[in-house]
């Protein structure tokens, strides 16, 4: 979800323009950036956002339900949320090639930071390690208080609405909870966007992945990626704003397209 937080500045370094030359992007040894979006998990049954089938193209209804401020006025559109909570594909999802295709990265022993706008955590149940993927967007698994600090599992929320109670109030405070997902309208955590911030600037490689990039501060990391000498590779069924960045730009499937790119990368 978007914020009107700015991304800190650019570190200094980075291979830049004057950097050592290679022949091929994927013939580069240093440190790998992804941003996943939406896109990567539609193999594993979860739909895009704004895709031709995405779930706001086809109900732009929904995306109220993404919008703080709305979230935080209207009880009916809290219970809706609760609803669609109880029903995301996410709950029975599997991961798959292309969240495989990461953790092949990683096991290889490449370093690579995996910043995700997903919320359905199919990277970490793929195998990629924990602290190697920084959820921007938050996680659908937790429940939050907009008013203190209470948390608890959605599992157990979602029970407590199976039980009868259509929006369920803080049990500490009696204030609104929400999932722990930053929606719009808020500000993402700055921590984690140092973390991504500098993992883009650190990259020699930085792949966009099944992200329209159209959602802000996440889609700026590939300008900052390139402009501290990365190579941006976007894996993309649509066009996306920073296409003429790229040094590739992959049309194909992306649990296809993905692996074949790895393999490129790990010289197979």
């Amino acid at each position: 979800m978007p914020s009107g937080a700015a991304l800190p500045g650019p570190a200094p370094g980075g291979s830049g323009p004057g950097g050592p030359a290679v022949t091929d992007w994927y013939e580069r040894t240093g440190r790998i950036a992804a941003l996943t979006g939406a896109g990567i998990s539609t193999d594993s049954g979860i739909p895009d956002f704004r895709g031709p089938r995405g779930v706001w193209t086809e109900d732009p209804i929904a995306e109220l339900l993404s919008t703080y401020d709305n979230y935080l006025a209207d009880p009916d559109l809290r219970e809706r949320s609760w609803r669609a909570r109880r029903d995301n594909p996410a709950w029975g999802a599997e991961p798959n090639g292309a969240h495989r295709a990461l953790v092949e990265l990683e096991r290889a022993g490449r370093a690579l930071t995996i910043i995700t706008q997903n919320i359905d955590r199919l990277h970490q149940r793929a195998g990629s390690a924990p602290q190697r993927v920084l959820e921007i967007h938050g996680n659908m698994f937790d429940v939050v208080c907009v008013q203190c600090d209470y948390r608890a599992t959605m599992a157990a929320t979602l029970e407590r609405v199976a039980a009868g109670v259509a929006d369920p109030p803080c049990p500490v405070c009696g204030g609104v909870l929400k999932a722990d997902v930053i929606m719009f309208g808020q500000a993402l955590d700055r921590r984690t966007l140092i973390k991504a911030s500098l993992a883009a600037e650190t990259a020699d490689i930085f792949l966009a992945i099944g992200t329209s990039l159209q959602v802000e501060p996440a889609a700026s990391l590939c300008g900052r990626a390139v402009a501290a000498g990365a190579d941006l590779i976007i894996v993309n069924a649509e066009p996306t704003p920073y296409d003429s960045l790229a040094t590739e730009v992959v049309r194909e499937p992306i649990g296809t397209a993905l692996p074949v790119l790895v393999d490129r990368i790990l010289g197979r």
